[in-house]
C-alpha cells in the first residue's frame, strides 16, 4: 500500500490575478498529484471559508501565504503516511484539526486543496482516469450512481459581481437539448455564443469585453433585454429556441436582496423595494414568455418562505436550483428538502471545502430526488477536477462558465477527452436534455 511522504503547498494565481492555493501530494513510490482551489466572487455568507493574509503589501491583502503555510506545516505532517485512496479518513483528520463549523482557522481553500489533491493522487496510484477513481468513491455514497457526460449549461451574458454590476441577474445561460453527444452540444453552445456577439454588435452595444467567466457584458436597459438578445442569437444561429437551445438563469437575488426591509429591487422596478410575492410573479413572467429551463437563486439565501412559494408556483415547471440558499452544505440541503423550497442543488467544492464532503451533499440530493449541477467558481484556473466530479457523480449538469477564457476550456476540453475515453459518441452516456421541473 502506497503511503503519502510529502504534501507541498504553493500560492498561485486564479483567473482574476488572485492568489489561491495549490498542492502537489507525492507518495513514497513517486506518483504524485496536484489540484488548485478555485475561489468566488459571489460568494453566500454559509460558505466554507477561504484564508486570506490581510497584508495590503501582498496582493492588496488577498494572499495565501498562511493558508500555504498551514498545509506545509500542520496539514503535511497531519497525513504524511496516510493512504490518499482513504479520502474520508484524510478528509476528517483535516476537518477535526481545523476545528471550526466553516473551516475557517486552517482555511477552506487549504483544506480543499489537499482534499482534491489526494484525490487525484490515489487516481495515479492506481492507474485509472480521475473520473473513474471518483465514481468508485461515490458509489460509496450513492450505489445507484452512474458515469454520465454532463449537459453543460453555459454563460452567454454576465451581469451582477460577474461583470461589474451592469445587470441585477448575474448569469444569463443556455443549455443545448436533444444532442445526441457531448460534443455535438458544445458545437452548438459555440455556435451560439458567436451568433451573440454578432447580434449585440448590430444591436450598438458592448460584445469585445467579456465578465469573469467569459460571458459577455454589455450594458442593457434591463434583465429581459438579456433574455431577448439570446433568443436573437439562437435564431440567428439557425437554431429553435426551446427546442434545439432553452435558457437558464442564474438570478443571485442575495445581491440585490434588502433584509432590512425582506424586499428586492430591481431596474425593471426603478430600484423601487418589491417583496418576494412580487419577484415570484416577475420570475413566473419570463417563464412563461421564455423558454427558461432552470433558474438558480430566485430568490435570497436566506428568504426560506419566499423559496417555499417560489417552488409551488414554478417547481413542477422548471429546475429550481439552489446555490447561496445551500452552499453545498449537508445541513442546509436537509432543511430544503425538508421544507420543499427547490427540486435542485448547485454543488461547489470550496463551498464545503473536501470531497468527501461534496459527495455527501450530492448523495443527499440523489437520495431526496434533488437533481445537482456541479459548477464552477468565478475565480477559477487550468484545474479540471469538476469536469471528473461532474461526470463521476452522474449527476448529468455541469457549469463551468463561457466558451472563451482558458480556465473554462481547459474544463470543456476535458471533458471530450472523457467522452473519448468512455468509447466516444454515441457510446459515452450523455444527459441529452435538462429534466423537466
Amino acid at each position: 500500500m502506497a503511503r503519502i511522504a510529502t504534501t507541498h503547498a504553493r500560492e498561485v494565481l486564479d483567473s482574476r490575478g488572485r492568489p489561491t492555493v495549490e498542492v502537489e501530494i507525492r507518495t513514497a513510490c513517486g506518483k504524485s498529484g496536484r489540484a488548485i482551489a478555485p475561489s468566488g466572487a459571489s460568494t453566500g455568507k454559509h460558505e466554507a471559508v477561504e484564508r486570506r493574509d490581510g497584508d495590503r503589501h501582498w496582493y492588496a491583502g488577498l494572499g495565501v501565504r498562511g493558508a500555504v503555510e498551514a498545509v506545509n506545516t500542520l496539514l503535511s505532517a497531519l497525513i504524511s503516511g496516510m493512504d490518499p485512496d482513504d479520502q474520508v479518513a484524510i478528509d476528517n483528520a483535516m476537518i477535526a484539526a481545523d476545528g471550526t463549523p466553516n473551516k475557517g482557522r486552517l482555511g477552506a481553500n487549504a483544506i480543499l486543496a489537499v482534499s482534491m489533491a489526494a484525490a487525484v493522487t490515489a487516481a495515479e496510484l492506481q492507474e485509472v482516469e480521475l473520473y473513474e477513481h471518483l465514481h468508485q468513491l461515490y458509489l460509496q455514497k450513492n450505489p445507484r450512481a452512474r458515469i454520465i457526460v454532463p449537459l453543460p449549461m453555459v454563460n452567454m451574458i454576465s451581469g451582477g459581481l460577474h461583470a461589474g454590476g451592469n445587470l441585477d441577474f448575474q448569469d444569463f445561460l443556455i443549455y443545448p437539448e436533444g444532442c445526441v453527444s457531448y460534443r455535438e452540444a458544445l458545437e452548438r453552445i459555440v455556435r451560439v455564443y458567436n451568433s451573440l456577439g454578432r447580434v449585440l454588435g448590430k444591436h450598438g452595444e458592448t460584445h469585445a469585453l467579456v465578465g469573469d467567466e467569459g460571458g459577455y457584458g454589455p450594458s442593457l436597459p434591463t434583465n429581459e433585454t438579456a433574455i431577448e438578445r439570446i433568443m436573437e442569437a439562437i435564431e440567428v444561429a439557425g437554431l429553435k429556441p426551446g427546442d434545439d437551445v432553452s435558457i437558464a438563469l442564474d438570478v443571485a437575488s442575495s445581491h440585490f436582496y434588502d433584509a432590512d426591509t425582506n424586499s428586492y429591487r430591481l431596474r425593471e422596478w426603478h430600484k423601487a423595494p418589491r417583496h418576494a410575492e412580487e419577484m415570484i410573479v416577475f420570475l413566473a413572467g419570463l417563464v412563461e414568455k421564455y423558454p427558461i429551463r432552470s433558474i438558480e437563486d430566485g430568490l435570497a439565501e436566506d428568504d426560506w418562505s419566499g423559496w417555499r412559494s417560489l417552488n409551488a408556483a414554478l417547481g413542477r415547471k422548471i429546475q429550481l436550483v439552489g446555490d447561496d440558499l445551500f452552499t453545498t452544505q449537508v445541513g442546509r440541503i436537509e432543511k430544503g428538502i425538508r421544507e420543499q423550497s427547490a427540486n435542485a442543488v448547485l454543488i461547489k467544492l470550496n463551498q464545503v471545502g473536501t470531497v468527501s464532503e461534496t459527495f455527501d451533499a450530492l448523495a443527499m440530493a440523489a437520495g431526496h430526488g434533488f437533481r445537482a449541477v456541479v459548477s464552477a467558481r468565478s475565480g477559477e484556473t487550468e484545474d479540471t477536477f469538476i469536469a471528473d466530479l461532474a461526470t463521476a457523480s452522474g449527476c448529468g449538469q455541469i457549469k463551468i462558465g463561457s466558451v472563451a477564457r482558458s480556465e473554462r476550456l481547459a474544463k470543456y476540453n476535458r471533458l471530450l477527452r472523457i467522452e473519448d475515453h468512455l468509447g466516444g459518441p454515441g457510446v459515452a452516456l450523455f444527459q441529452r436534455r435538462v429534466p423537466a421541473g
